[in-house]
């Protein structure tokens, strides 16, 4: 986390006008009526709905990277999701993913190893190049030619969705760390990511 407050805060959703409530139905299923929800809508979401054609869109396009048509398996999409996050010093995105990626078939050993990156030697070769692609995309924006190389075993489009899927949670990682957005409720930041003035 870079910030201890958001400086876009989330919105209350007591007080969202029909724009905002129609953008944030997807989560509800209650396309008039959110406050019946409360709290079932993340702080990313509520923060994201100040601007609710943004978040509309935002939402296609990250409903691509999280969905079966992203041709990396769940597990290697978490596994790249994770170093992006820990990469962007994203306290929120490193802890929602966390989940998410233990769900996906990532052990917590494996979740502590993505901190180390591409060098821990308890990684794959396969996982290595991911790993190393995935730092070459957040440090340098391009896959470097040896790191291209070592991702012979993904087909074209899965290089594609590797790339695309950096892409997305940099971006998301930008946006969380300048927006300020915080933990939600019950959640605990990885020490390690905790950089907040």
């Amino acid at each position: 986390m870079r910030l201890s407050a958001p400086r876009v805060p989330p919105v209350d959703l007591d007080q969202i006008d029909d724009e905002q409530r129609e953008a944030l139905a997807v989560f509800t299923g209650i396309q008039r009526d959110v406050t019946k929800s409360e709290g079932a809508v993340l702080n990313i979401f509520r923060t994201l709905v100040h601007a609710p054609k943004g978040l509309t869109a935002f939402l296609a396009w990250g409903g691509y990277i999280l969905s079966r048509r992203n041709s990396l398996s769940e597990r290697d999409r978490e596994l790249v999701i994770l170093r992006v996050g820990y990469n962007c010093k994203s306290g929120y995105e490193f802890t929602q993913h966390t989940r998410i990626g233990l769900d996906a078939g990532l052990t917590e050993a494996e979740i502590e190893a993505i901190k180390a990156g591409p060098d821990d030697p308890s990684w794959s070769d396969a996982d290595r190049a991911m790993l190393r692609a995935t730092d070459d995309l957040t440090s340098d924006f391009h896959v470097s030619d040896a790191s291209w190389s070592a991702l012979s075993f993904l087909s074209d489009k899965q290089k594609m969705d590797l790339v695309m899927t950096v892409g997305q949670y940099t971006q998301v990682s930008m946006m969380l760390n300048s927006f300020g957005v915080q933990l939600d409720a019950g959640q605990e930041l990885d020490p390690a990511l905790d950089r907040r003035n």
